[in-house]
């Protein structure tokens, strides 16, 4: 079979029992993507960093998609936990990068006043790939160098 977008297990995380993201029904977008493994995940406090959730994951797809992670619906209300940066924009080109191999993470704060544990497993989020188009006379020509949050860097 031809690879043309999928999931693969990220190197660090091979036999760690990591589970590959599944829709749950015929006509869900998403892809539900677990925990890689268990953490605690603090109430917010000002100046508090987002906790990265490790997933195990990373995702190749054609040049013009991306894969967006978005946080589960019921994340908010039933675990007090919103995404960061509201969505994560995985790019085609963050596959296999040197820094990380490509594994993507979500970005959370805990907002309840308890610490919330998140256990190995857990269904964190979900994953849509998606076209994208370029507008007119873009030169983009940049190569990716490096992991996460490494675009901006010169």
């Amino acid at each position: 079979m031809e690879k043309i977008r999928g999931f693969e297990i990220a190197k660090g995380f091979e036999g760690k029992g990591i589970n590959l993201p599944v829709r749950k029904t015929k006509y869900s977008a998403g892809y539900d993507v677990e925990a890689a493994e268990d953490v605690i995940i603090p109430s917010f406090k000002k100046g508090t960093a987002p906790t990265l959730v490790k997933t195990g994951l990373k995702a190749y797809m054609p040049e013009d998609e991306v894969l967006f992670l978005y946080n589960r619906s019921s994340n908010p209300k039933k675990r007090g936990l919103i995404m960061a940066n509201s969505v994560g924009v995985i790019d085609q080109d963050y596959y296999g990068n040197p820094d990380n191999d490509g594994h993507f993470m979500f970005a959370f704060y805990n907002i309840k006043e308890e610490d919330i544990e998140i256990k190995k497993g857990d269904c964190i989020g979900q994953a849509i790939f998606q076209k994208y188009l370029v507008a007119d006379g873009d030169k983009a020509e940049g190569e990716r160098l490096s992991g996460f949050g490494s675009t901006d860097q010169k």
